[in-house]
């Protein structure tokens, strides 16, 4: 999906929701967990639910790789099925290696002829420009790079005080020379959204995955204060629990539809 498809959908649906499909069988629902894939079976659901108000969905390898094989074919089973949905799709998978490693991570989940197919995939920056360059060599295909996440821990190496730019500026301002804002995005945490503008400065136009949103606290407002962009957004706010588990009864489809709903009509208030 180009950037222009991406911003039409958004334009279209008002809404720059995107769900994480982040399935633990702990927390499923009990009428599901009889199938024959319970995974597959409550990731279509949801998506079926949600799609009148999401843009995108991001399934985090973790919760497929937890399961071993059984798990991995849910994931490609749920990339299929979101494949005939005219969505964006991400994997967050957060690889990051030796360029030859980087190579071969990105034709597992990016490449058309393999099994996943994805639109774009999470990337570590750590090891520099070798090791994301690889993931930008398929064309048509997106690199979501870590720039300040939203976990407490982020304070250990992107914000520590003593480094003049901090680490997250620095991310930002070398890895904007490797793509280009058709095929790069930055993940930027909710919970972080005071830094937003400073963010916009370094990358005025790049589309952000902004998780945090929901369940870990993160303000949809003051995200879109700091860091939308007039008429394309810019954004892709992640919401995964807050939707996913928004019930654990039979009604768990239409609770997350609620939810997805509800957010959309927040995000549709700045395309009025």
């Amino acid at each position: 999906m180009t950037r222009q498809e991406l911003v039409n959908q958004i334009q279209r649906k008002k809404s720059f929701l995107c769900v994480g499909l982040d399935p633990d069988m702990t927390k499923m629902p009990e009428c599901v967990k009889h199938e024959e894939d319970p995974i597959f079976a409550f990731n279509r659901r949801i998506i079926d639910a949600t799609l009148p108000y999401a843009v995108a969905y991001k399934p985090n390898s973790a919760f497929y790789e937890a399961y071993g094989i059984k798990g991995m074919v849910s994931l490609q089973k749920t990339i299929q099925y979101l494949h005939d949905k005219n969505v964006f799709t991400i994997a967050d998978a957060k690889r990051g290696d030796i360029g030859n490693t980087s190579a071969r991570y990105a034709e597992a989940f990016l490449s058309p002829q393999g099994d996943f197919d994805f639109d774009a995939i999470t990337v570590a920056p750590y090891m520099g420009s070798d090791s994301v360059s690889p993931f930008l060599g398929i064309p048509g295909k997106w690199v979501v790079l870590l720039a300040l996440t939203s976990n407490p821990g982020s304070a250990d190496f992107q914000t520590w005080e003593n480094a003049s730019p901090l680490l997250y500026q620095r991310v930002l301002e070398v890895s904007r020379q490797w793509g280009n804002e058709e095929n790069m995005m930055y993940v930027v945490g909710a919970t972080k959204a005071e830094m937003l503008k400073e963010v916009r400065r370094i990358v005025p136009k790049h589309f952000l995955l902004v998780p945090g949103v929901g369940a870990q606290g993160g303000s949809l407002e003051d995200v879109c204060k700091n860091g939308f962009v007039e008429g394309e957004a810019g954004l892709l706010i992640n919401a995964s629990r807050s939707i996913i588990y928004a019930s654990k009864g039979e009604d768990f489809a239409e609770a997350a539809a609620a939810e997805a709903q509800r957010m959309q009509q927040q995000m549709a208030a700045y395309y009025l």
